[in-house]
C-alpha cells in the first residue's frame, strides 16, 4: 500500500500488483473502494504492472472539497506519474467515463479499455438521470446516505425487494460510507448522454466491453442497455473497438475479461 499526493494536496492510496511489463491502472466505478477491481488485477499481473488505486473519498484516499471531475483527473495523473509515467487504463462503469475524461485531458495514456459505461440514450432515460442527480443531491445534502443508496440502486434497475435485501446485508454500512462518492460518479457522467466532443478528443485506441446480458438485480434496465450505450459512445471515438463478453452482470468475470484486456493492451 502506497500513497501519492494529488495537485490539490489530496492523498491518494494505491497498491501495486506485480511489477512486470507495461503499467495498467484500474479505475473503479460506483460504490467501489478499489477492492472490486483487485481480482481482475490479479489475473493481469503475469504480464503487466497493475495499479489499483482508491479514488478520492474512498478507502484511505482523502476527499478535499470542493469536488470537481478535474481534480479526479489530477489524481489519476499523480498515480500515473508515481508508477512509471505512462499507463494503459481500464475503467469500470463510471470509472470508464473518468478514464475517457483523463485521456481527453491529455494525460500520458497509451490505450483505454472501459466496461459498461452507463450513458443514457433517449429522452426518457435522460429525464430519469436528471431527476436522479437532483434527488441524490437532496439526499446527500440532508445527510441521508441510505436514501442516496436507494436512489442509486433504483436507477441501476434494482427492484424494491433487492434494495430491502441489500439494506439488511452486512455490506450496507460500508456502502453508506461510500454514498457521498455517488455524486462524484454522477459528475463524471455529466448530463448523462455520451459526451460527443470529449469522446472525439480521445486519440488513443479504446476498447468498449459489455456483458451479453444484464445482472438479474438490474432487471429494470432496458434490454441491451449497456450494449446500446457502448455502441453510441464508440460512434464518437476516433479508434473504437467493441467486444461482448459471454457473461451476465455489470461486474465482469475477471477470468473472462483479463485475456481480452491483455490482448488489447499488447496491441
Amino acid at each position: 500500500m502506497a500513497h501519492v499526493t494529488s495537485a490539490d494536496g489530496t492523498p491518494i492510496g494505491y497498491d501495486l500488483l506485480g511489477d512486470e511489463g507495461p503499467v495498467v491502472v484500474l479505475v473503479s466505478g460506483g460504490l467501489d473502494d478499489g477492492s472490486e477491481s483487485r481480482p481482475l488485477g490479479e489475473h493481469l499481473v503475469d504480464a503487466f504492472t497493475v495499479v489499483a488505486y482508491r479514488r478520492r473519498g474512498r478507502g484511505d484516499s482523502g476527499d478535499t472539497q470542493p469536488y470537481a471531475v478535474e481534480r479526479e483527473v489530477d489524481d489519476l495523473a499523480a498515480v500515473i506519474d508515481a508508477t512509471g509515467g505512462r499507463a494503459h487504463l481500464f475503467g469500470a462503469s463510471s470509472g470508464g467515463a473518468l478514464a475517457l475524461s483523463a485521456a481527453a485531458a491529455g494525460l500520458p495514456i497509451d490505450r483505454i479499455a472501459v466496461h459498461e459505461v452507463p450513458y443514457q440514450l433517449d429522452e426518457e432515460m435522460l429525464g430519469a438521470w436528471r431527476a436522479y442527480r437532483a434527488d441524490l443531491a437532496a439526499a446527500l445534502g440532508a445527510d441521508d446516505p441510505d436514501q442516496a443508496l436507494r436512489l442509486f440502486m433504483r436507477l441501476a434497475g434494482s427492484a424494491d425487494a433487492d434494495i430491502a435485501a441489500a439494506e439488511a446485508a452486512p455490506v450496507w454500512p460500508a456502502l453508506r460510507a461510500l454514498a457521498p462518492t455517488l455524486a462524484y460518479d454522477a459528475a463524471c457522467l455529466g448530463d448523462g448522454a455520451p459526451p460527443a466532443d470529449l469522446l472525439a478528443a480521445v486519440a488513443q485506441p479504446v476498447l468498449l466491453t459489455t456483458g451479453a446480458t444484464t445482472d438479474p438485480h438490474s432487471a429494470g434496465l432496458p434490454v441491451d442497455y449497456f450494449g446500446a450505450a457502448a455502441d453510441a459512445a464508440a460512434a464518437h471515438l476516433r479508434d473504437a473497438r467493441r467486444t461482448t463478453l459471454e457473461v451476465a452482470g455489470h461486474v465482469a468475470d475477471p477470468a473472462l475479461l483479463a485475456p481480452v484486456l491483455a490482448e488489447f493492451f499488447h496491441g
